[in-house]
């Protein structure tokens, strides 16, 4: 049995059998009335009971006695199933599920904090918060205790509360900070409003009111 090669000139006229799709890039595309390829189909009333299998011309003609559509909603039994339904409603119900299930897939972002942390670092993870919760995402705030600074959970809390305050205007906290084992979390919700305050002003506040602890006094936490 010899091997055939492929040939590019046979391949330009179309004789070659390929998986690939054309056309809409992918997209699906929804088949209603003449634009139903099948002869025959399966048809589902507009009430929802079977009609049974049927040309597909006796199909369209029923659907649009009723001043509706005839829409194939399962292209790849044999027969095809069709429905006879308002297909501008069913285009826009499609719609308002289809963002539904993304809101509904909303990220969380992490913002990760520390005791000792320093200004320039709070400030960084601030904008990085604000950037999360203006994208609609749920950002998720957490401090760990390194070594003997747990035994001080309250300069944590009082760090997290910080935040919150200075975060006020892009997110609301989902609950109270809680201290599990070695860490406290929290989650927060977006609540953007354009032009509410300017990030330079968070930046500033947070500056000017958040106690940030140097070596000398990270040394008596050991």
């Amino acid at each position: 049995m010899t091997n055939q090669q492929f040939n590019p000139v046979s391949a330009r006229k179309g004789n070659y059998s390929s998986n690939r799709k054309f056309g809409n890039s992918g997209k699906s595309f929804i088949r209603k009335n003449e634009k139903i390829r099948s002869k025959v189909v399966r048809v589902i009333g507009s009430d929802g009971q079977q009609l049974g299998i049927m040309q597909v011309v006796e199909a369209i003609s029923i659907a649009r006695s009723e001043g509706l559509d005839l829409v194939e909603i399962s292209p790849n039994v044999n027969p095809p199933i069709c429905k006879i339904l308002d297909f501008g409603k069913y285009k826009y119900n499609e719609k308002k599920n289809k963002n539904s299930s993304k809101q509904a897939a909303t990220k969380i972002k992490e913002v990760k904090l520390h005791v000792a942390i320093e200004l320039n670092d709070y400030n960084t993870k601030m904008r990085h918060a604000i950037e999360f919760l203006e994208h609609g995402n749920k950002l998720k705030l957490s401090l760990m205790f390194r070594g003997r600074e747990l035994t001080h959970p309250e300069l944590g809390f009082e760090l997290i509360k910080r935040f919150i305050r200075d975060i006020k205007p892009y997110g609301t906290q989902d609950c109270e900070p809680k201290l599990f084992g070695k860490i406290i979390s929290l989650t927060l919700s977006p609540c953007v409003k354009k032009g509410s305050k300017s990030e330079g002003e968070v930046k500033q506040q947070s500056g000017t009111s958040i106690k940030i602890l140097d070596a000398s006094e990270l040394l008596k936490l050991k």
